[in-house]
């Protein structure tokens, strides 16, 4: 047994790891969408099986397009992660709660996808009224607690609660320069506030405390949550997105950080066979490059506090794209212009943009001198977050166009990097699993790949458009698990268990699985580069229970606890 043993994230312990989205998740009780009550049964669900890793997707406050990728803040949390009930948080009274439920359907709610503005609207309107519970009944234990955590994090907190308020008096939108002319930079908006009457001035204070009541609530829930895994051994995996939103209460405060003219993202990519814009011109996240020049004459203050905000709920987290701290793909246009660029001439691009062209920031690759300095920077940049991250350990999602530099220079930092092993090859020769860096972390797919019983059911699709990729994908993860090709061979009974045997038994420190991996199931979360309504919101047919009670789980998972304890990661 696991529980209630503190974690181990020790080099020399190989664990292993089920990732997850948050939002996925289920619970008899939940409002539409996982949350940390949620969270608290699948860590014990995941440890019973000998899991030592729950990772999660980024659990910032996330924008219109619901994208954890997207957030309209690097340190506040998502309001809709908060599992709020009866006396959760305290000032939730019952008969408030069953109030406010009472209006919504409750059993629709919960079943299929997530219905984001449903789900958004119930939560705001409880944590409203816990808000005004607190205001005019709130314990001195209580008022002191709230008044230590909003001077503690005042740095982030007072910038972040003055654009939430500014979001609300103009539609809820996070689009700042879409705003009311006099609210679309801090210092008019300060002043435009200064002119209003004192009524006025009074509300907008009394909202920008309820924004900061939320966040308080959320350290609360998410702080005692990481004590809950710590306990039953499971180490809690965060991630930081390298960007940031556009349209954040970070860029909107500190804009002389960023080069708001150029938007980050990745150079083309013939995998994503979805999506023409990626295939063509490369993946436009829209996120603003930053102007590390003016970030280091602050000394990183703002990538400091970022750090500081993740280790305080995570043991371990990652950084999504690190390669970006090297190089960025950056784009002379925001991905609103996409369409309009897609079906362009490299020469018609040009002739747009007034000769800027889509390139890599701060300098290509192209050049020894090049690679020396984009190696040399991102190692300082990378050392800074190495130093703040302190006991809490990182790992770099380091995919893509991966420089030659890269990854011995993560490794010299002590980074793990990841391990795909379908695309692990040097010299035309498939990298076996036990050549892999013990500093690494193997896994088979991300929240953005096709789910492998998805390339299973393409592959055996003759009319399937991606019937070619899939097969190929799964040739190679066959070749990678030991499985000779034949007629008959059946997902569950042949493949199934040697991909995951294999997984296991990888040299990597850290093998993680993917949920719809695990479960088997099709479900894709997110297909890059799209605006599918189906992305960031489909969830796992079954609650927890019920798949603590499911004969077809229960046997799978108890596969999957003979294969981790035969491999050494429990």
């Amino acid at each position: 047994m696991r529980h209630f043993l503190i974690v181990n994230l020790s080099p020399e312990n190989k664990v292993a790891g089920v990732l997850t989205p948050l939002f996925a998740l289920r619970n008899e009780n939940g409002l539409g969408i996982g949350d940390v009550a949620t969270l608290r049964e699948f860590i014990e669900w995941a440890c019973a099986i000998g899991f030592g890793v729950v990772q999660l997707l980024p659990i910032n406050e996330v924008g219109r397009d619901n994208s954890p990728y997207n957030a309209i803040s690097a340190m506040a949390i998502e309001p809709m992660t908060l599992h709020l009930a009866p006396g959760s948080p305290e000032e939730l009274q019952r008969e408030v709660f069953e109030s406010a439920t009472a209006n919504e359907n409750l059993t629709t709610l919960r079943r299929g996808q997530v219905k984001y503005e449903r789900v958004r609207k119930l939560k705001r309107e409880l944590l409203e009224r816990a808000f005004k519970t607190f205001q005019f009944n709130a314990t001195a234990n209580r008022e002191s607690a709230f008044e230590q955590f909003c001077e503690r994090e005042s740095s982030w907190l007072k910038p972040y609660s003055f654009f939430r308020v500014l979001m609300e008096l103009n539609r809820e939108s996070e689009k700042w320069d879409e705003w009311q002319p006099e609210h679309r930079d801090p210092q008019t908006a300060r002043s435009w506030l200064a002119e209003q009457s004192t009524e006025m001035q009074t509300q907008f204070s009394a909202r920008e405390q309820f924004f900061s009541y939320v966040q308080w609530i959320a350290d609360e829930q998410w702080r005692e949550l990481r004590k809950f895994a710590g306990e039953h051994g499971v180490a809690l995996m965060g991630d930081i997105p390298f960007g940031i939103s556009y349209y954040s209460a970070d860029v909107f405060t500190e804009r002389e950080i960023f080069h708001l003219d150029w938007s980050g993202g990745a150079p083309p990519e013939p995998y994503f066979k979805d999506d023409e814009f990626t295939i063509k011109w490369g993946q436009n996240w829209g996120i603003p490059v930053y102007n590390w020049p003016a970030m280091r004459a602050q000394d990183f203050a703002w990538w400091r506090q970022r750090v500081r905000g993740v280790k305080r709920i995570f043991h371990i987290f990652r950084i999504d794209h690190v390669l970006g701290f090297y190089r960025i793909y950056a784009f002379p246009w925001r991905p609103n212009r996409n369409a309009e660029f897609l079906p362009l001439t490299h020469a018609q691009m040009l002739e747009k943009t007034g000769g800027r062209s889509p390139h890599f920031a701060p300098r290509d690759d192209e050049t020894a001198e090049n690679c020396e300095a984009n190696k040399r920077e991102g190692e300082e940049y990378l050392r800074m977050v190495l130093a703040e991250s302190g006991a809490t350990r990182v790992v770099g999602e380091d995919l893509g166009t991966v420089p030659r530099y890269v990854r011995p220079s993560l490794q010299s930092l002590g980074i793990a990097g990841f391990k795909i092993p379908q695309w692990e090859f040097l010299h035309g020769r498939m990298t076996p699993g036990n050549e892999f860096e013990r500093l690494s972390v193997t896994t088979y797919a991300t929240h953005d790949h096709k789910p492998i019983r998805q390339l299973w059911t393409e592959a055996l699709d003759e009319k399937s458009p991606t019937r070619e990729q899939a097969r190929e994908d799964l040739l190679k993860i066959a070749q990678f698990a030991g499985i000779a090709p034949r007629e008959g061979l059946e997902y569950e009974r042949d493949f199934y268990p040697a991909m995951m045997s294999a997984l296991f038994n990888s040299n990597s420190r850290i093998a993680i699985v993917m949920i719809t991996d695990l479960l088997a199931r099709k479900d894709r979360f997110n297909v890059p580069g799209t605006a599918a309504a189906t992305n960031w919101t489909r969830r796992l047919p079954k609650t927890i229970s019920q798949m603590c009670e499911s004969p077809t789980i229960r046997r799978r998972m108890k596969l999957i606890k003979e294969l981790l304890e035969k491999s050494g990661r429990t």
